[in-house]
């Protein structure tokens, strides 16, 4: 190629303009050089990519840090998936600040009568130095996407869940034998709370979820546990299997209930000792492995045209018996 090459067509004269050299590729700020790789979208900062990187960013920094604290679950919405969620109603957020579940703000709507449980939330908030706000209706509403807050709301940071090792753990360090509920392919927010607030009033010393698959600890599930949540810890774990092997080589009896079990529930006669009772959904019941992992499997009994119950009825009724048996079973009786 001319000017690339030692051939003597390719010199320039003497004289030429540009002198006597070799090449076209020019030298000082005229050179070639390369660019490298095309950067990446974000990293360009005309590109809309990059745009929304720094929006971002700046609403990152806006917002106030929040470190990790026990007390509630996930996001009310979009705009909370990193700050935390809502405790609502005004028993749930009482019960929080009783439990001294580090939170975030007390806020009450404006113009909403109050009652002795926001009166004495608003003091348990001022004692633990968490901020109170006055709200409207309408923007409460919209915060907590339109749950019955009854004119109070309480924004705690992300539920910190303990591990399977730590709930065992828990329970072994109770006065009586552990027991443990684990829930089963139970979708629905409002079956967990239920299921949680049934668990703490029936003596059991936690309860175990699958991560995926499963209702999470999220506003609702606080809600209609009706302060339990502050009360009982809740475990989550990959594998439930596995989760439930372990508790049986540490010596507990792992019971299904579902609705063809082997017993009846009132007839478990190991209730007295430690005990994994596994809740399965209304519609599928217990999967298949968890169903092989059981030791026993127990079912309730009815009379008439229903089918079955859902988790939450059928898990508080069994809870119920395992509490009767275990009272039954002390020295006193009581």
């Amino acid at each position: 190629m001319p000017g690339n090459s030692k051939r003597r067509g390719a010199v320039r004269k003497p004289g030429s303009k540009k002198g006597p050299k070799i090449g076209s590729g020019g030298k000082g700020r005229k050179a070639l050089k390369g660019k490298g790789p095309t950067p990446k979208a974000v990293d360009r900062p005309y590109h809309p990519a990059a745009k929304r990187k720094a929006a971002a960013e700046r609403r990152d920094k806006a917002r106030p840090r929040f470190a990790a604290a026990a007390g509630a679950t996930g996001p009310a919405g979009k705009a909370g998936k990193a700050e935390g969620d809502y405790v609502v109603g005004r028993g749930a957020v009482l019960e929080a600040l009783r439990a001294q579940v580090p939170s975030l703000r007390l806020e009450v709507a404006a113009g909403v009568e109050s009652d002795e449980r926001v009166r004495e939330a608003m003091v348990l908030a001022g004692n633990q130095g968490v901020a109170l706000a006055q709200v409207s209706k309408r923007e409460l509403d919209q915060r907590t996407a339109g749950a019955a807050h009854q004119g109070a709301a309480l924004r705690v940071a992300p539920y910190q869940y303990k591990t399977p090792d730590e709930l065992l753990r828990l329970a072994g360090e109770a006065a009586s034998p552990p027991l443990i509920v684990a829930l089963d392919q139970v979708t629905d927010p409002h079956n967990l709370g239920a299921v949680l607030r049934s668990a703490a009033a029936f003596g059991a010393h936690g309860l175990l979820i699958p991560q995926r698959r499963s209702a999470q600890m999220g506003a609702t599930a606080w809600k209609v546990s009706a302060g339990a949540a502050a009360r009982l810890p809740v475990a989550r774990t990959p594998n439930l299997v596995r989760a439930l092997e372990e508790y049986k080589q540490a010596g507990l009896f792992v019971v299904g209930l579902e609705a063809e079990g082997a017993a009846d529930a009132a007839d478990l006669e190991l209730a007295a000792g430690p005990v994994a009772l596994v809740i399965g959904s209304e519609g599928k019941g217990l999967a298949r492995l968890i169903r092989q992992t059981c030791d026993l499997t127990v079912s309730i009994p009815m009379d008439g045209q229903t089918e079955s119950l859902n988790a939450a009825v059928a898990g508080g009724i069994v809870l119920y018996e395992v509490a009767k048996q275990r009272r039954a079973a002390r020295p006193n009786g009581s």
